[in-house]
């Protein structure tokens, strides 16, 4: 910005339309891809493609609003079972099977406490439970909300930047690939001579043996015979065709490929540059000032490469075709055939070739990784000289191939886009924990076979209610199956509302939960489940009385959730670590004339894909059959697509 320094701030902090205007696309609208594994990691990318945070919730410290004593809680062999970003990015719903462990903060004194003063770390046993079960986590995201606006520009430069860098890469792997091949064609054709050399006993070498020639010594007959016998006219000229077509496309690369990325990095990291100067705004989500100057610089560097590069192809291979003509116009003379067609050598050329080329290849060399390029001294003291002008500070950079500047580059790239990634993901924190139901058997056994669905509905006048930077209000719901075996309740499902809608500002929780359990007739067994729109679950079904399989059917049912009067959930001093627990004794029963059914003629399997967007459900059945139902017609309306 014309007039502000880097690290200033003052009137520009309150233009925030004008910066929305500056720092926003028109054409892109900005979005979140949250993934979680089973190892408990989750990753957070924008776009879905450039990586901006990363955390593991092994390593966080998960905090609950159990009031009657301070503690903090860990998840030990966690695994991501489902997550859900609010439509604002601000939260993120984590579902998890782990094993819940509590730290447990004993003072020392009457000082406040530190993180390094926690004196104990004991095993959670509350009531005698385990601790092994289902948790709901609500994850504090709102650097995303906060910062839309600086993460969207960085993330739009730093993915075209990444995907450039690919372009360099493979640009390089084709160059030096064609021009291996091309010295391997020549070093095969004109390597014989020395054992010819050997084997007729003299003490010579052949940039000697064409010295000798070229200074008008009589022929060797080592050197007569690869001439005429070994190498040939057609051998010379396969040769020469090899070298030449490799030039050429080395020279389509770079025109067409290596040097437009290469200049597009660099105004791509000149953009970064400029937005790592405004510190107030670009500092908090770590693009620093100092690794996207030394980017810049290595940029810059690399760009000089590549014209260094193209100005030594081109003498290489003018001295290729220079030597190429002089030998093809000897072999010519041995075999008295005429030369009137033949332009004539450079022969100070054909010296030159013969010292610094014929066992050299300074093409390759520049195409290698971690070869140190001689320079002489007097090019190294003027380089030095040049550094008072500025504009860079590496006086080494000749010695370096085109390989090594660009993974030079590379790392600095690394470097920068680390710090962001690292900063991004410090900036996410637990703000609420939620037990769900236990386990009695390992988290990885429980979470494949616990079906759960997350979804943000339109705020209504049951829950609180988030208000999203568009006024557009929602409320968070969670769907899941409960085992039989952690309620002593069968065929049960539970749903909660509200859960990351009820803390203020300053983290205290105004409305409680809400929530409600289902039981499904015993005649038919849960499968999976989804949430749908307009505070709708659709539940795939299959009969659990049916005597064969054949005989067996299924159903897809829509149920609207709001019809169901849910309770609120208490946890300011809980006397079980369950939440689910609470609502056993008011559990209510579904029957099936309250939703919309699908009748299905055979068993079904998970997993249940509904898109609410398009209306549609697909459903697959245990004899790999997929169908695809029409969720908002009526079923004699209906055709299903098998």
């Amino acid at each position: 910005m014309p007039g502000l320094n880097a690290g200033d701030a003052g009137f520009m902090d309150d233009l925030e339309d004008t910066f929305h205007e500056l720092s926003t696309s028109p054409r892109q609208h900005f979005n979140m891809l949250s993934s979680g594994d089973k190892d408990g990691c989750i990753c957070f990318s924008i776009f879905g493609i450039f990586p901006i945070g990363k955390i593991n919730i092994h390593k966080l410290s998960l905090c609950a609003p159990f009031l009657d004593k301070t503690a903090t809680f860990q998840l030990l062999n966690a695994s991501i079972h489902q997550l859900a970003l609010s439509k604002d990015l601000s939260q993120l719903v984590v579902l998890s099977f782990g094993e819940l462990e509590e730290n447990l903060v004993k003072p020392k004194g009457k000082n406040v406490q530190k993180d390094e003063e926690y004196a104990e770390v004991q095993k959670f046993s509350h009531t005698g439970d385990s601790s092994v079960g289902l948790h709901c986590l609500l994850l504090n995201t709102s650097i995303f909300l906060d910062r839309k606006n600086e993460l969207q520009q960085v993330a739009q430069q730093a993915s075209s930047i990444e995907d450039l860098v690919e372009v360099v890469r493979a640009s390089l792997s084709v160059m030096s690939k064609q021009w291996s091949e091309a010295m391997h064609s020549f070093h095969e054709k004109f390597d014989p001579l020395s054992s010819l050399i050997v084997s007729h006993g003299l003490d010579s070498n052949p940039q000697d043996e064409f010295l000798s020639v070229l200074f008008g010594a009589r022929t060797s007959p080592p050197l007569h015979q690869f001439l005429v016998n070994s190498l040939g006219e057609a051998g010379l000229k396969r040769v020469c065709k090899a070298v030449d077509t490799a030039g050429k496309e080395l020279h389509s690369v770079i025109h067409e490929h290596l040097q437009p990325a290469v200049e597009i990095i660099g105004f791509r990291i000149a953009e970064l540059r400029g937005l790592s100067r405004w510190r107030a705004r670009y500092h908090i989500i770590g693009l620093d000032e100092k690794l996207i100057d030394s980017a810049t610089e290595k940029a810059g560097m690399l760009l000089v490469h590549v014209e260094r590069f193209l100005r030594i192809l081109a003498i290489v291979l003018y001295q290729f075709q220079n030597f190429f003509n002089w030998v093809l116009r000897y072999i010519k003379i041995l075999m008295s055939e005429p030369i009137d067609q033949i332009q004539p050598a450079n022969s100070e050329l054909i010296v030159v070739f013969l010292k610094f080329l014929l066992d050299h290849d300074p093409i390759g060399e520049l195409l290698e990784v971690n070869k140190i390029i001689e320079v002489d001294v007097d090019t190294m003291q003027r380089i030095e000289q040049l550094v008072m002008f500025g504009g860079y500070s590496d006086t080494n950079y000749l010695e370096k191939t085109l390989s090594d500047e660009f993974n030079q580059l590379e790392q600095c790239l690394k470097e920068a886009f680390l710090l962001q990634f690292t900063t991004i993901s410090q900036k996410i924190h637990c703000e609420d924990l939620m037990p769900l139901y236990k386990v009695g058997y390992t988290p990885e056994v429980s979470s494949s076979d616990a079906p759960t669905s997350i979804f943000y509905y339109k705020g209504d006048h049951g829950a609180t209610s988030e208000v999203c930077t568009d006024g557009d209000s929602r409320v968070d719901y969670i769907c899941f199956k409960v085992p039989d075996e952690s309620l002593e309740l069968t065929n049960c499902i539970g749903i909660i509302r509200g859960f990351a809608n009820g803390l203020d500002p300053v983290q205290k929780r105004v409305t409680s939960p809400e929530a409600i359990l289902l039981c499904i007739p015993d005649a038919f067994q849960c499968i999976d489940l989804s949430l749908y729109k307009e505070n709708q679950i659709v539940l795939l079904l299959n009969e659990a009385t049916s005597t064969s399989e054949s005989t067996m059917r299924s159903l897809v049912m829509m149920v609207q959730i709001s019809d169901f009067c849910f309770l609120p959930l208490s946890r300011r001093t809980p006397a079980n670590l369950w939440t689910l627990q609470i609502l056993k004794a008011s559990a209510v029963d579904m029957h099936l004339e309250i939703g919309k059914v699908r009748y299905i003629s055979e068993p079904v399997t998970s997993p249940l894909a509904v898109s609410a967007s398009r209306g549609l459900a697909c459903v697959f059945t245990s004899r790999r059959h997929a169908m695809v139902y029409i969720l908002d017609e009526d079923e004699d309306e209906t055709s299903d697509i098998d």
